[in-house]
């Protein structure tokens, strides 16, 4: 069948297999030559895409344990992100890391060692993973975790499906009192201001940055900068103290065709930027926690918005000592261009793990691109400003950086490499992104 990521660029023909039984999945693991897995398909390039058997696990969605006490949670890696909320979160357990969309599977997330709004204080998602079962191309499975297998443990958190499947995993949740957030909205007029802001909220758990990528001279990198904290039920009004995880229901809207190429253009994301950033009013609120991680979740198939030719997310981070200059090139480059997207996020992170995780500590932008001509063109250039001030791309998002460009972000590729091929010699496990990337 024909797959795509997220952004619906690149396509490829793939040969699919749904294997419903945990001895059915190993079988299929030791008898082909070349897979991948495949959880929700929210990565938005080719990452996930294999033509010649892209395995999809999405259907392997049981719970098998919780600790009430504890608040870990055992399971297999198609549960989706939005499961473990609807079922625990009631329950006063929340994901210690999340992204942007709750319709990830858990083993995606680890696959790509996700990060959130709060990776500057508690690091990326598996921090925060006790274990997980990996089925290896020979149809063994192993155990992994800090104090066993632990190379291959760390080059799985971030490894996109490379070292093997990850069939469960154990995931220590942290306790929350409401289903609420404290947001505070703050307006930045510039770059400098932004990265104040960023600055003056370390103590926050959540931070997090909408910023204008087409604003040009005084005003380059102005901001909305946006910082919570799960709020207590003392915080609650009156009507909420009763019922402190009842969250009203947001009514989803679905993009019912794709846009015109035109629609998104440099005018268009122009006005819009200017009157968002207008309205997006200082002060504080309590908003449920579905506002405050997950806005785009409300608009399904948002995708559909780039139009038929799909687009590109481009998400990069950079040293914290060259994230100054390294922002303002990016942005002026991109303002230049007239490009940018109305979705450009700026967040703060704190230290990385290595191998292919992709945090280090610095700041990381993200916005999108039509997968056109000239937009690739535009992001080879911004690859190059990355590059110059020490940064590297987020493979959860790639679908198209050259492998000289991509391996110059990753000084520890040569240890990622020791331990797949320890564990994977024939490297039965790729995708097109890693045989584009020659990982």
């Amino acid at each position: 069948m024909m797959l795509a990521g997220w952004g619906r660029y690149p396509r490829a023909e793939c040969r699919v297999v749904a294997p419903h039984e945990r001895d059915e999945l190993i079988a299929t693991l030791a008898a082909q030559n070349s897979l991948i897995a495949r959880g929700n398909g929210r990565a938005y390039g080719d990452s996930a895409l294999n033509p010649d058997l892209t395995l999809a696990l999405r259907h392997r969605d049981r719970f098998i344990a919780f600790d009430d006490a504890s608040g870990v949670l055992e399971a297999e890696a198609g549960v989706l992100l939005a499961d473990i909320l609807e079922s625990l979160m009631p329950r006063g357990w929340f994901p210690p890391v999340t992204p942007g969309t709750k319709f990830v599977t858990l083993g995606g997330m680890l696959a790509a060692d996700v990060h959130g709004k709060n990776h500057h204080k508690t690091g990326a998602i598996g921090d925060h993973v006790e274990s997980l079962d990996l089925g290896l191309g020979d149809g063994s499975v192993v155990r992994c975790a800090r104090d066993d297998n632990p190379a291959l443990f760390a080059a799985t958190l971030g490894g996109m499906g490379l070292t093997g499947v990850i069939l469960s995993a154990r995931l220590k949740l942290q306790p929350i009192e409401t289903a609420y957030v404290r947001e505070e909205t703050l307006r930045a007029r510039d770059l400098d201001e932004t990265m104040a802001l960023f600055e003056a909220s370390r103590d926050w758990t959540y931070s997090v940055a909408w910023i204008d990528c087409l604003a040009r001279g005084p005003a380059l990198g102005r901001a909305l900068l946006y910082r919570g904290e799960h709020a207590r039920r003392d915080e609650l009004s009156a009507d909420k103290h009763g019922a402190p995880f009842a969250v009203p229901a947001r009514r989803a809207r679905r993009v019912p065709v794709d846009f015109p190429g035109c629609a998104l253009n440099r005018w268009s994301v122009a006005v819009f930027n200017r009157i968002y950033y207008r309205h997006g009013r200082p002060g504080t609120a309590i908003v449920d926690y579905d506002r405050f991680f997950y806005p785009l979740d409300a608009i399904l198939e948002w995708n559909r918005i780039y139009g038929r030719r799909g687009f590109v997310q481009y998400q990069c981070v950079l040293p914290k000592d060259a994230s100054r200059a390294g922002l303002t090139a990016l942005l002026g480059r991109i303002a230049r261009a007239g490009a940018g997207s109305f979705l450009s996020v700026l967040k703060l992170l704190g230290p990385g793990r290595g191998m292919l995780s992709f945090p280090m500590k610095g700041y990381t932008l993200a916005l999108d691109f039509r997968a056109d001509a000239a937009s690739l063109a535009l992001l080879s250039e911004l690859d190059a400003i990355v590059a110059a001030h020490g940064g590297r791309i987020y493979l959860a998002k790639d679908a198209r950086i050259a492998a000289a460009d991509f391996r110059r972000g990753y000084g520890t590729l040569d240890e990622f490499a020791t331990v797949r091929q320890a564990v994977d010699p024939g490297h039965k496990f790729a995708s097109l992104q890693s045989l584009r990337l020659g990982l």
